[in-house]
């Protein structure tokens, strides 16, 4: 599928829609789903849209599906029916939905291809997560594998694949092998960018759709600016 987006109305930028599915390409600084902070949720937004767009009365139903944090941009995936929900629940806790990041990192990575296994602890204090070489209490194994696609003037461009999904997971593993994410200060980068973002990107995703059998494959265009411009 091309990066063409749908609608954008509202700022939403649609990526993908039917009876069943709607994905949109979430901007840094959107949240998912309500939290402590009050603020308006991207699930919120999308209800708003849907019920405009369909004249649709009363309560829109949405099912959140996955995350991404807060600073991280690209592709969200909510089920617009009961029936779908599940069943995108179980493709992403099975892991037969496959997605890809594009992360933007200061330092060239050891190998140009590798993979990543590491122990996960969260810390729930400072909302972040370490990575040990061995398995520590409250720990959860985490796998990744990256490759470098290409060099900019400042900055490496890494595409990664995640084999778990951890907290913070892409994050944690590469600041641990000196990658550290532009605009990633929590996890070592030097400075944050101007709208603290951090240069993460949900970049492709595919699966199975849940009620037509049939392959969907998505792909989110990357925020507008100079850095993101040089990735294409």
């Amino acid at each position: 599928m091309s990066e063409k987006i749908i609608s954008n109305k509202n700022n939403l930028q649609v990526l993908f829609e039917d009876n069943h599915i709607i994905v949109v390409n979430k901007r840094a600084g959107d949240i998912v789903q309500g939290d402590k902070t009050g603020d308006t949720p991207l699930s919120d937004v999308v209800k708003a849209y849907i019920a405009e767009k369909y004249n649709k009365p009363g309560n829109v139903y949405l099912g959140v599906v996955h995350r991404l944090d807060r600073p991280t941009t690209g592709i969200i995936v909510f089920s617009k029916t009961s029936k779908a929900l599940p069943r995108l629940n179980k493709l992403f806790a099975d892991k037969e939905a496959k997605k890809t990041y594009w992360a933007v990192v200061k330092n060239a990575p050891p190998k140009t291809e590798d993979t990543l296994k590491h122990w996960l602890k969260k810390n729930p204090k400072n909302n972040k997560s370490y990575a040990h070489a061995k398995e520590v209490k409250d720990s959860k194994h985490a796998i990744l594998h990256y490759k470098k696609i290409k060099t900019l003037d400042r900055y490496i461009l890494l595409e990664v694949n995640l084999e778990t999904g951890r907290h913070h997971q892409i994050r944690s593993q590469l600041s641990t092998i000196g990658c550290h994410i532009k605009g990633d200060l929590k996890y070592g980068f030097d400075r944050s960018n101007k709208d603290a973002s951090i240069h993460l990107h949900a970049r492709h995703l595919s699966f199975i759709h849940p009620v037509r059998k049939e392959p969907i494959n998505i792909t989110a265009p990357p925020p507008k600016d100079p850095i993101w411009d040089a990735c294409l």
